[in-house]
């Protein structure tokens, strides 16, 4: 069954909300750029009161490996996602709790996806310098090879209305909303929220 996972909550009336729901993890945003940027006092909050019903994801950008370890004791949150310029390396260094976002447009992003270390990758819209959360969908046909080898976290654009068809034609491990479920950045909509999870439940799972 393809996980799920809502990203950018900003409070724990959300955060619960969308795991009652039936999300697998939630993430909290700490990029500075980002409208659903959340505190460390926040996010350790959220992670406290999610427990261990489900992974409390932490989006980071920009930090160095001794930020980013910090954050994530300081916070309690059980993985980051790396969404900035970090390094092969940087992620290494992190494994087994992190793992790389690649934005993609063409096979050589997807070739630098591939080459990243870890079990788990997360594949991105790439809209010109935005790190994420931008609503637009990517050519899902690039990492259809890549879902079959990798445990590949599909995001970008993704609404109740389209995301059985991305499970159906990528098979992604998890799948990724934001803004699809929001009606504003960083208001998430449970209604949208319930739909998205529906929309991903009703797609068989393959074999």
């Amino acid at each position: 069954m393809t996980r799920i996972k809502i990203c950018g909550v900003t409070s724990i009336e959300q955060a619960l909300d969308c795991v009652a729901a039936g999300a697998d993890s939630v993430g909290v945003n700490f990029v500075p750029s980002s409208p659903r940027r959340v505190d460390e006092a926040r996010a350790r909050a959220i992670a406290n009161a999610i427990g261990d019903r489900a992974l409390v994801v932490g989006v980071v950008a920009g930090l160095d490996l001794q930020r980013m370890r910090a954050l994530r004791d300081a916070t309690g949150v059980g993985c980051l996602q790396l969404h900035g310029d970090e390094r092969p390396s940087d992620v290494e260094a992190l494994l087994p709790h992190a793992y790389k976002a690649v934005r993609v447009a063409s096979a050589e992003d997807v070739a630098a996806a591939d080459a990243m270390p870890g079990d788990y990758v997360m594949v991105d819209a790439k809209v010109g310098s935005a790190l994420g959360g931008t609503g637009h969908v990517f050519d899902w046909s690039l990492v259809v090879g890549l879902a079959a080898r990798r445990r590949v976290v599909l995001a970008g654009g993704l609404t109740p209305d389209n995301v059985a068809d991305a499970i159906a034609k990528v098979h992604p491990w998890c799948v990724d909303v934001a803004s699809g479920v929001e009606s504003a950045p960083g208001v998430k909509d449970m209604g949208r929220v319930h739909a998205f999870i529906q929309g991903v439940r009703s797609v068989p799972a393959p074999g």
